[in-house]
This record gives C-alpha cells, sequence and structure tokens, in this order.
C-alpha cells in the first residue's frame, strides 16, 4: 500500500526549485545545439545547398570537442563585468545571451545571404554554447549535496536537454513549413530567455566557490603556479585518480557516440531525399519520439543504478548501434508511418538511453577544484572524433551514391555508422574487467 505515495514523493522531487532550475538550465543547454547542425541541415537542403557543403558546415561544432581548452579560465576566474553574479552564474549569462544574438544574427542572414557568413555565426553560437555547457555541467556537479540529489540533477538535465531537442529537432519543421525557417530561428532565439531566467534564479555552489577562492588566494590565476595549476593541475588530478585506466577511459569514452555524431549531418538531408516532409517528420519527433526519448532516459538512469554505469554504457552502445543500423531499412523500402515511426522511436530510445548513462558516468570521474575543466576534457573526448569524422558524412554519401545510387548509398552509410559503435562497447568492456581485476587485487 506504500507504494503510491513513494512515488508521488519521487515525482514531487522533480518539482522542487533546484531540480526545475536544472530542468531550465538543460533545457538551454540543449536548445543552440541541434540549430548549428542536424536542424541547420535541413535548412541548407530546402535551399538546395550540396550534401558535401553541409558535412562540412558541420564542422562548426568542433567548438563542442575543443571546450577543454578554455575551460581552466573558466575554473578560475567570473566572467567580465559580470563577476558578482559569481564563478559559475557570470559565464552562463555571458554565454547564454551571445547564443540568443548568434541565432538572432542566422534568421537575419540565412543561406541566401551567403554560406560563409551564415557558418561564421553558426560558429560563433556553437563557441558559446560550449561554453555555457562547460559551467552549467560544473554547476550540476558542484550544487549536487550528495550522489543521490547528482543523479537526480542528471536526470533533470537530460530531461531538459530532451525537451529542447524536441524543439529543435521536431516543432521547428512544423514551424519551418508553417512560418519559414527565418522566423522558427528567431524564435529558438527568444527561448534562451528561459534559461537566462533560471540563471538569474540560480545560487552559487558554495562548495566549488570556497575551493575556488582558496585556490585564488594560494595561487592567483596570472602568476606561473594559477596559470600551471589552472591548466595542467585539472589533468594531473585525473591520472593520479584513475591511473592508466584513464586512457582506457578517454578512448571508451571518445568512441562511445561516434554512430550517433556521423549519421547525425545526413539524417534530414535523408528524410528530405525519401520524400518525407517536414510536419510529417515533425509530427512522428514530437508525439512517438518524444515518448521513446523519456523512455530511454528513464530505463537508462535505472539501468545505471541497478547494474552500474558501465553495465548501462555497454547496453546504450549495443542499442545505439542497432538503431542507427536500421535507418537503412527506409532506404530500401517504402516509407510508411509504421516503419518510420518503429525506426524513429528505436533511435530516440537508445539516444536518452545511451546519453543518460554516459553523462552520469562522466560526471563521477570528475574532482572538487577541477570540475569545469575536467568534465570538459571527457565531454569534448566524447565529442572530438564525431565531431571531425561527421563533416565528411555529406561526401561520403554523394561517393557512394556513384557506384550504388543515393539509396544504395545511404543504405551503406547507416549500416557503417551503427557498425562504428561495437569498438567502444568492446573497451568499454574491457575497462570493466579490468576494474574487476583491481579491485580483487586490492581485497587480496
Amino acid at each position: 500500500m506504500s507504494s503510491p505515495p513513494r512515488r508521488r514523493a519521487a515525482f514531487r522531487i522533480y518539482l522542487q526549485p533546484r531540480m526545475l532550475l536544472m530542468l531550465a538550465l538543460g533545457f538551454s543547454s540543449g536548445l543552440p545545439f541541434l540549430l548549428t547542425g542536424n536542424t541547420l541541415g535541413f535548412w541548407l537542403r530546402d535551399n538546395g545547398t550540396s550534401l558535401a557543403a553541409i558535412g562540412f558546415i558541420s564542422w562548426v561544432g568542433i567548438a563542442y570537442s575543443l571546450k577543454f581548452l578554455w575551460a581552466p579560465l573558466i575554473d578560475r576566474t567570473p566572467a567580465p563585468f559580470l563577476g558578482r553574479l559569481g564563478l559559475r552564474r557570470s559565464w552562463m549569462l555571458l554565454a547564454q545571451a551571445v547564443v540568443a544574438l548568434g541565432l538572432f544574427a542566422m534568421a537575419a542572414i540565412g543561406p541566401g545571404g551567403g554560406l560563409v557568413w551564415l557558418g561564421a555565426f553558426a560558429l560563433a553560437v556553437a563557441f558559446a554554447s560550449s561554453t555555457q555547457d562547460i559551467v552549467i555541467d560544473a554547476w550540476r556537479i558542484e550544487s549536487a549535496a550528495n550522489d543521490e540529489e547528482l543523479g537526480l540533477f542528471s536526470s533533470a538535465y537530460q530531461l531538459g536537454y530532451r525537451m529542447a531537442l524536441l524543439a529543435t529537432d521536431a516543432l521547428i519543421l512544423i514551424s519551418a513549413t508553417h512560418f519559414g525557417w527565418p522566423a522558427s530561428y528567431l524564435a529558438c532565439g527568444i527561448a534562451m530567455a528561459v534559461g537566462i531566467a533560471a540563471t538569474l534564479l540560480a545560487t552559487e555552489p558554495l562548495r566549488a566557490d570556497a575551493v575556488a577562492s582558496e585556490k585564488s588566494r594560494e595561487a592567483p590565476l596570472w602568476s606561473p603556479t594559477g596559470i600551471g595549476d589552472a591548466i595542467v593541475g585539472p589533468f594531473i588530478m585525473f591520472f593520479r585518480t584513475h591511473g592508466w585506466l584513464a586512457l582506457l577511459m578517454l578512448a571508451a569514452i571518445s568512441l562511445y557516440r561516434l554512430p550517433d555524431f556521423i549519421m547525425g549531418p545526413m539524417a534530414n538531408p535523408f528524410y528530405h531525399d525519401i520524400g518525407l516532409s517536414k510536419d510529417y517528420v515533425g509530427a512522428v519527433r514530437g508525439t512517438i519520439g518524444v515518448i521513446a526519448a523519456l523512455l530511454g532516459i528513464a530505463a537508462g538512469g535505472a539501468c545505471a543504478f541497478r547494474f552500474g554505469s558501465l553495465r548501462a554504457l555497454i547496453a546504450g552502445g549495443i542499442l545505439q548501434a542497432l538503431a542507427i543500423a536500421a535507418f537503412a531499412i527506409l532506404a530500401t523500402a517504402k516509407p510508411s508511418l509504421l516503419l518510420f515511426a518503429t525506426i524513429m522511436t528505436g533511435d530516440n530510445f537508445s539516444t536518452g538511453f545511451a546519453g543518460v548513462a554516459l553523462v552520469s558516468y562522466m560526471s563521477s570521474l570528475t574532482s572538487l577544484g577541477y570540475t569545469a575543466t575536467q568534465y570538459a576534457l571527457l565531454s569534448s573526448t566524447y565529442a572530438w572524433a564525431g565531431k571531425i569524422l561527421k563533416g565528411f558524412s555529406g561526401a561520403i554519401v554523394e561517393r557512394l551514391s556513384e557506384a550504388h545510387g543515393l539509396m544504395g548509398a545511404y543504405e551503406l552509410f547507416f549500416i557503417g555508422a551503427g557498425a562504428i559503435g561495437v569498438p567502444a562497447v568492446i573497451l568499454f568492456l574491457l575497462l570493466g574487467l579490468c576494474q574487476r581485476e583491481a579491485r580483487a587485487d586490492v581485497r587480496a
């Protein structure tokens, strides 16, 4: 008889002010991501841009994989002119303002204003968005009182992030059909007000502020010792904590999301080329897709809690590889509502499952005092290879189409993109075995 009250109490946890702030910050973090990537590709394809150009312009997302380079500065000093907000909130507000202005500029220019200018403003948005990610991730980890609250924060963050992806991956397609792409991007820029409001309402994590203040007193940032600690300290601490297994962790993380990254730029052009309308795609994504994503987040979190992060990562890696390879079926079969909905369900479920498993795992590897830099290193590690390789996706499809036709090229491309996920699964299996042997040696 006590189960329903427990379920209601668990639901009420997510209605607490701090959880709602985390939800809003997750939304703000996820909003710009696709607007400089996959969704931008749909807009470009609508305007007749070649697949190769779409793939190459997706390289603006490399900013997400380089954020560890400026994370040490963010870890030690507040943003210019906004220091009264604190170390974390000052950078949040600055980054969110730049993202909003960049989206306004993209809406004003569009593909008709030239791909160079559009790409330049997309790069500015990606740079500011990756900076926002650094600070929100640090705030999430440092504000959690314990591992249980960190797990709740991570789930709330993922939920907000997925809501933003729904808006920029599904709802925007419907909006673009009826109001046009510029108006849709303008609306997304205005929606950044959600993150700005959350930043102004949030409080600084006191523990992290205390550690940062102590570091500033002992070794000011602009002193040789301070610069060395800011740049090198996070990496020394990471390898000191995890030993040689740190290299295996970084290798596995860097390969984990490759299938999703590589297929990403070609997904929307693929829907365009097989004749699916933006309304049709948006409706499926916004209904069945979002339900599947939420179920995937819940399942990934439950699996990580019940069986551990490594087992959840392995399961998520297998699921996402199979889900992405399944897109090849659409290239050879006549698209139908049932088939598209089924494949979209599998893709969204696996993405949600793998995403929350990876975020939980990476969050557990950081050390207080170096949170922003270490998490930026880890999240950059999982993104850098995919961000670089995905730029060649359009060229690969066009090259394959010369011998196999466009649909045959898409079929081979999606099968290959799914297969690329296998090495990460093998590495996480190996990491689990190594850690098990290390624990056995300690007990002996």
